[in-house]
C-alpha cells in the first residue's frame, strides 16, 4: 500500500554535488527525434495512450524538449543514499599499460542495488507513488534493474512484480534473492503468469528467454491492473533523462581534476541507459559549445544492435504491446545468444541515442565476450574493483582505443563503469575455468 508520507520531502541537507536538474538531449538536437507511433492506430504518440502504463510525471518527461529539469527534492534526498558517485583516475591501469593518456572511470558500483539503475528506479518509483500506484511490475535481465526497482519500491511503500530473462534467472540466483530481500517478486521469463508467457512457452519452451519476452509479460500484467503500472530499466527517453546524473557529476568532477573535458568517453551499450546518462550530457556541450568529446557505444558483439541492426520503427517487446520506436533495431523477435552481460541482451537500442548515433554524433564498436572479460579481469586486477560483465565492454573499448593507437598520449578517457561485479561472480569463474 502506498504510504504518502513517504514521498514526502524530510528537509535535511542535500549535498551540493548531486546534481539539482536532469538533462534532455532532444532539446540540443539539429534534427528533431521521429516520434513513437501508436501500435494500433501507427500515428504519434499522445500523452492518453502512455497513461495505461505511466505517471503523469513520467509522461511529461517521456515528451519533453526541455534542455534541464528539475529534480524533485524527495528523489534527490533519495539519491544521497549512493551520490554524487565517484570519478576515479585509473593511475594503477595506466601504469600496467604504460600510457600517457589519462584514463578516469565513473563508478556507479557503490549504489545500494550496486549499479546505476537506481537513479531511474527511485524517480519512477517517485512519481508513481504521488499518483496513487500501488503496484510495480517491470523486466530484468541481469538482475540489476529488478533489484533497483525493488529496493526503490520498498522505500517507497509499493508492491513490485518482476519478469528476469530466464537465462539470467537460472545463472544469477544471488540477484533474484537480492530482488525478494527487498520484497519483491520474481518470475522467470517466459512464465506461465502471463498469456504473452505461455505463448512463448508453447511455440518454443526451451528458449533461454530475451528482455523483448521479459518486457511483454510486465507490460501484460501492468495494463490488467488498475493499481498497477510499468517501469523499464532502459530505452525510453524518461530512463535516459534520469541517468544523466551520471555525466552530469563526471562533468563536474572532471573540472575539478584540472581537465577541460574528455577525449573520448565509453560506455557499454544494451538498451542504453548507461551509456545515454553518461553520454548526453557530453554530446550536449558538443553541440552547444562545439567541443570534440568522442562517444563510442561499446556494445556486445552477440547482440550487436547499433553495428549491425537497421535504423526503423520496431517494439520495444516481443509480442508488440509497447510503443513503435525509431531506433537501430535486430527486430523485435531477435532472441540472443545467453552471454554472462545479461543485462546487454536487448534487440534494440534507445530512441534517443539511436538518434544520436544516426546523425553521426556518436559512434560504436562491438567486442566479443572473451575480450571484454579479458579486459575487466585486467581491470580488477589493476584497479581493485571487479566490474560487472556489462561495464567490461566500456573498459574493452578504452583498452582496444589505447592499444592501437587512436588514443593518443595525453588524451583523457572516461569509462562508464555501471556496477560492481560482486553478484556475477560466477560468470568470472566460468570464463577463469577456460
Amino acid at each position: 500500500m502506498t504510504d504518502n508520507s513517504r514521498i514526502q520531502p524530510l528537509g535535511f541537507p542535500i549535498d551540493s554535488h548531486i546534481p539539482a536538474r536532469w538533462y534532455n538531449l532532444a532539446a540540443d538536437f539539429p534534427e528533431p527525434m521521429p516520434p513513437y507511433l501508436n501500435p494500433q492506430t501507427r500515428e504519434p504518440i499522445t500523452a492518453k495512450d502512455l497513461e495505461p502504463l505511466f505517471a503523469p510525471g513520467l509522461i511529461e518527461l517521456e515528451m519533453s524538449k526541455e534542455r534541464y529539469i528539475d529534480i524533485p527534492q524527495r528523489i534527490r534526498e533519495l539519491y544521497t543514499n549512493f551520490r554524487p558517485a565517484p570519478l576515479y583516475r585509473a593511475h594503477n591501469l595506466e601504469q600496467k599499460l604504460g600510457t600517457k593518456c589519462r584514463i578516469y572511470y565513473k563508478y556507479e558500483g557503490n549504489s545500494p542495488a550496486g549499479s546505476h539503475k537506481p537513479n531511474s528506479a527511485l524517480a519512477q518509483a517517485y512519481y508513481n507513488a504521488v499518483a496513487g500506484i500501488k503496484r510495480l511490475t517491470t523486466e530484468t535481465g541481469a538482475g540489476q534493474w529488478g533489484a533497483s526497482l525493488a529496493m526503490a519500491c520498498s522505500m517507497l511503500g509499493m508492491d513490485c512484480e518482476v519478469w528476469q530473462v530466464r537465462s539470467s534467472y537460472d545463472q544469477k540466483p544471488y540477484r533474484r534473492m537480492q530482488m525478494e530481500t527487498y520484497g519483491a517478486k520474481c518470475w522467470s521469463s517466459p512464465s506461465d503468469r502471463t498469456e504473452a508467457g505461455r505463448r512463448i512457452q508453447a511455440e518454443n519452451p526451451d528458449t533461454s528467454g530475451s528482455l523483448g519476452m521479459a518486457i511483454s509479460e510486465a507490460v501484460e500484467s501492468a495494463v490488467s491492473d488498475p493499481q498497477a503500472h510499468y517501469a523499464l530499466g532502459s530505452v525510453m527517453n524518461q530512463v535516459i533523462i534520469h541517468q544523466t546524473v551520471i555525466g552530469l557529476e563526471s562533468q563536474a568532477q572532471l573540472a575539478k581534476a584540472g581537465e577541460s573535458g574528455a577525449d573520448f568517453i565509453f560506455g557499454c551499450a544494451g538498451g542504453g541507459s548507461n551509456l545515454g546518462g553518461l553520454a548526453t550530457p557530453f554530446i550536449g556541450e558538443n553541440l552547444r559549445e562545439g567541443k570534440n568529446a568522442r562517444v563510442v557505444a561499446c556494445e556486445p558483439a552477440a547482440c550487436p544492435s547499433l553495428t549491425q541492426g537497421e535504423y526503423r520503427y520496431d517494439f520495444g517487446d516481443m509480442s508488440g504491446l509497447t510503443p513503435l520506436m525509431k531506433m537501430y533495431t535486430l527486430g523485435h523477435e531477435f532472441v540472443p545468444d545467453p552471454i554472462h552481460a545479461g543485462g546487454l541482451r536487448y534487440h534494440g537500442m534507445a530512441p534517443m541515442v539511436s538518434h544520436a548515433y544516426h546523425l553521426g554524433l556518436m559512434e560504436a564498436r562491438a567486442y566479443p565476450q572473451e575480450e571484454t572479460f579479458a579486459a575487466g579481469l585486467e581491470f580488477a586486477r589493476a584497479e581493485g574493483i571487479i566490474p560487472a560483465p556489462e561495464s567490461t565492454h566500456a573498459i574493452a573499448g578504452a583498452l582496444d582505443f589505447i592499444r592501437s593507437g587512436e588514443a593518443r598520449d595525453g588524451q583523457v578517457l572516461l569509462i562508464g563503469l555501471s556496477g560492481n561485479g560482486v553478484l556475477d561472480l560466477a560468470a568470472y569463474h566460468q570464463v577463469l575455468k577456460k
